[in-house]
């Protein structure tokens, strides 16, 4: 099996090699720690490994920017193209040479700080749910055009910490963009997209399948706790994002002597090796490296 590089030097053989395709990965962490950097640099690492880089899949509600556009330029010339989140697909424009497909797609772009339904009216809450219902099959579209194009990684930014994950709008899409569409035969999103034009396209769609399960996520959670130890200590809690994760890797700050450092722990990694170290690392303009303790 070859695993996907994070495509931050000195990490890949401290974990076996890479990552496990075809599985997600949580990457846990304060504003700030450089969990957009790391994200980045994982998509990043597709072109040598894949020959395409991935695409960032935005769930952030705020009005504040995770600044991917500039991070991408500055770390690796990389210009991104922004996607419509209300695009309206059209099945017979899908297959035509000039059909192109942004990588950063905003799914909840522009709508407040509130995604919770305990902070929310039912009429709030209505609209969320309406929100997501028109800008499902962009989101479809968006995946399964950068799959049949190439791509094998998509990062998923911008998910906040709740008390209840079952509350909250970004759980609820981040649970269905990977079970229906990341995870999913790839057959079976073409008819979830296409629906009534599957057939007249059937051909073409065959033409474009790409294996099964091959794609992974990672996934960018922004932690309350900034401290490494406090992310450490902290239980899986059945059913957690975390508890379901294949891999988990908490990014946040440790005192070494006098002075607060960044430091990484590999805190989950099924079916392969799983470090019991720290490892410290630092953010310059080419992203994250690892350094010696």
């Amino acid at each position: 099996m070859n695993r996907l590089s994070t495509g931050v030097a000195g990490l890949d053989e401290k974990i076996g090699g890479g990552l496990i395709p075809g599985t997600m990965t949580v990457l846990t962490g304060a504003s700030g720690i450089g969990k957009t950097q790391f994200g980045l640099q994982f998509l990043n690492a597709g072109l040598s490994q894949e020959g395409k880089r991935g695409v960032i899949f935005d769930m952030t509600a705020r009005g504040d920017s995770q600044n991917h556009a500039d991070y991408a330029e500055r770390m690796f010339d990389w210009k991104l193209l922004e996607e419509d989140p209300e695009r309206r697909f059209y099945p017979d424009e899908f297959f035509s040479p000039g059909y192109t497909v942004g990588d950063y797609f905003g799914a909840l772009r522009g709508r407040g700080k509130r995604v919770t339904r305990r902070d929310m009216d039912p009429d709030q809450w209505h609209d969320w749910q309406g929100l997501l219902s028109r800008r499902l099959d962009a989101a479809i579209a968006f995946l399964y055009a950068q799959f049949t194009r190439g791509a094998r990684r998509v990062v998923i930014d911008g998910i906040e910490p709740v008390a209840h994950q079952g509350d909250s709008i970004q759980f609820e899409l981040l649970e269905y963009v990977y079970q229906q569409i990341i995870l999913k035969d790839p057959e079976w999103v073409a008819r979830d997209l296409f629906r009534q034009a599957y057939l007249a396209n059937e051909a073409k769609i065959r033409a474009s399948i790409y294996p099964a399960k091959s794609a992974s996520a990672l996934v960018l959670y922004t932690s309350p706790e900034t401290q490494l130890e406090a992310m450490i200590d902290k239980p899986l809690d059945e059913g957690d994002l975390l508890a379901s994760a294949n891999t988990i890797i908490h990014m946040g700050k440790i005192r070494d002597g006098g002075r607060f450092r960044r430091a990484l722990y590999v805190a989950k990694h099924r079916g392969s090796v799983c470090p019991d170290e720290i490892f410290f690392y630092e953010i310059d303009d080419r992203g994250l490296r690892l350094v010696e303790g």
